[in-house]
């Protein structure tokens, strides 16, 4: 038996080895992934980061052979033997080395394992276990890739803003709580006792103070961190790509980041994006597809039959038309064979969003096949399906209600329906910038206006006259980028002159005392020479979901939180003992 560790070094990673390097010696070191014994001829899947080789012990090898029969499940191997074609017949079209093998005349068995807590060929295989077993379910070839990709897209991403003149600057972690829209995680301070520090929901503050500082052209791989109730693409630390930029508009940014999304598509998946990128107003985002993160793969759009049925002898939609409501409808093409059971489902899934029910109609060659056909005139229906483009095995679905209720049930119950209907193509990409969002909505909450993105987005001037008399109507200078129905990132244009900045602060409630208290060194800064500025921060991990088309956001962060914010690997968070707390001046209660 050799001993690689000190006379030889690895040659080649096994998933890297191919056909051209038939009949030469190489030398290989990873786990076990499979062994099989073939009648003394033992046959091991030798797996590393790169991949899957299959390497051949034959009776003939000696003392390799012999040892070969103690291997097991995750056992670290070293083995040197030579590359060889395999027999014709025996190839492996799965594997991007099944055209070959490596017949093994060294073996050490570099370390042993215990039986891993489940196989890695199973895809079923319960998350809680995944994230317990960490270490072990990163050795997986499909969490690898998705890390591999990750890798990628982060160097693919600095290379970009280094050849467009952007510097990289790090910005704190340990900062000043300031309200950013989600809960602080608060760290106490040992040396300034009964004070406490907060980790970053973003550098924000930060980015702005290096435009004033000159730095004109800033960006960061960033970790950010935010106390709130976590989803399948939401972690409580995540990972922006923060950006800032000096001089600029709207446009400016748009097209920098337009250009840093064709890179990265180029780099990681060899995908080629269209420039420029679709735009929708928040506005016709909201009236299309009511939300403002718009799956565009796929039509449905949610169109408004208000006037067609406000007269209507169908009293719930008359009377919320007089109401002040709204009754708009979506189309699900050729969707005849949903069923009855079917249907009367859907209306419990709006219902969830606040909807008190919801029409439907099948579309015949001459009529409708619906509880409400009775109750409109023939011109009534014809205009219907005039208005929605209607054909025969159509279904159309009714929700009248607020405006609000109206686009939130219609917008989740048309991703609904693609889903169910396969509508959605999961290979396309469908970006969408959304412009134009108002700059601050009302909160009954709080009773007053707060704003849709922090009180530093700047509204657009003409709209000014309209922030002591209808702030609601204010649009701001902001814009989100949408990738099939996620959205991937958002910024905005700042406020850098202090006269607009007070306006936005007394729309928004926000005394000088409250205002100075919680940005005081901001809008110290803003009066020495603040430049026009704006920027955007993208989700990397997001980013990373959809481009890896994970089921999860944990599927591709190295050590993810579980939704009730712990890692199982580690039992964070955990009890600190009384001394620890005694130094910080704290106390449980």
């Amino acid at each position: 038996m050799a001993d690689f560790l000190t006379k030889d070094k690895r040659t080649h990673y096994c998933g890297n080895l191919d056909i051209s390097m038939a009949s030469q010696e190489v030398i290989l070191m990873g786990w076990v992934h499979r062994r099989r014994d073939h009648g003394g001829v033992i046959f091991v899947d030798l797996r590393d980061r790169e991949g899957i080789v299959q390497v051949v012990f034959n009776p003939e090898a000696g003392n390799a052979h012999s040892e070969a029969h103690k291997i097991r499940s995750e056992f670290v191997l070293a083995v040197k033997g030579k590359v060889r074609r395999r027999p014709e017949g025996m190839e492996n079209p799965d594997l991007k080395t099944g055209e070959i093998e490596v017949i093994v005349s060294d073996l050490e068995i570099m370390n042993e394992s215990k039986t891993p807590p489940f196989s890695f060929d199973d895809q079923d295989i319960s998350e809680n276990i995944r994230l317990k077993y960490r270490y072990l379910d990163l050795r997986r070839p499909v969490i690898q890739k998705n890390l591999f990709l990750r890798s990628r897209l982060a160097a693919a991403t600095r290379r970009y803003f280094d050849e467009n003149g952007f510097i990289e600057v790090e910005t704190p972690f340990l900062g000043k709580s300031t309200p950013e829209g989600a809960r602080d995680y608060l760290v106490p301070s040992r040396i300034n006792k009964g004070t406490f520090y907060a980790l970053p929901q973003s550098p924000q503050l930060f980015k702005q103070l290096l435009m004033v500082s000159g730095f004109d052209r800033y960006y960061q791989i960033v970790k950010c961190f935010r106390d709130e109730d976590l989803r399948a693409d939401r972690q409580p630390e995540f990972t922006q790509i923060d950006v800032e930029m000096s001089f600029i508009t709207e446009e400016d940014i748009m097209s920098m980041m337009e250009g840093l999304m064709k890179a990265i598509f180029k780099a990681c998946l060899d995908k080629e994006i269209t420039l420029p990128l679709p735009r929708l107003t928040y506005a016709d985002a909201i009236s299309r597809y009511g939300k403002d993160n718009p799956d565009v793969r796929f039509g449905m759009e949610i169109v408004d039959i208000t006037n067609i049925v406000k007269d209507s002898g169908f009293k719930l939609f008359a009377e919320v038309a007089a109401s002040g409501g709204v009754i708009k409808a979506i189309k699900a093409e050729q969707a005849s064979a949903l069923s009855r059971k079917d249907l009367d489902g859907l209306k419990d899934f709006v219902a969830i969003y606040g909807a008190k029910g919801l029409a439907w109609a099948k579309i015949n060659a001459n009529d409708w096949t619906s509880p409400i056909y009775k109750f409109f005139k023939p011109e009534e229906v014809e205009s219907i399906g005039k208005a929605m483009n209607t054909k025969e095995s159509d279904i159309i679905f009714f929700v009248a209600d607020t405006p609000r209720v109206v686009n939130d049930s219609l917008g989740n119950l048309r991703i609904h329906l693609a889903r169910k209907l396969n509508l959605i193509d999961s290979d396309a990409l469908a970006f969408t910038w959304i412009t134009e969002f108002p700059l601050m909505e009302y909160s009954e909450t709080e009773k007053r206006f707060v704003s849709t993105h922090h009180p530093f987005t700047s509204p657009f001037l003409e709209d000014l006259p309209l922030m002591t008399t209808d702030p609601g109507k204010v649009r701001a200078k902001a814009y989100d980028l949408v990738l099939n129905g996620s959205e991937i990132g958002g910024g905005s244009i700042r406020i850098h002159h202090k006269d607009v900045q007070s306006q936005v602060f007394s729309a928004l409630k926000l005394s000088d005392e409250d205002a100075r208290q919680k940005f005081g060194f901001l809008l110290d800064a803003l009066e020495y020479g603040a430049p026009p500025h704006g920027g955007l921060a993208f989700g990397l991990d997001r980013l990373t979901m959809i481009m890896t088309k994970a089921e999860s956001i944990r599927d591709v962060i190295a050590f993810p939180k579980t939704q009730k914010a712990a890692c199982l690997m580690t039992d964070a968070p955990s009890k600190v003992s009384i001394g620890q707390l005694m130094e910080l001046s704290l106390k449980i209660v």
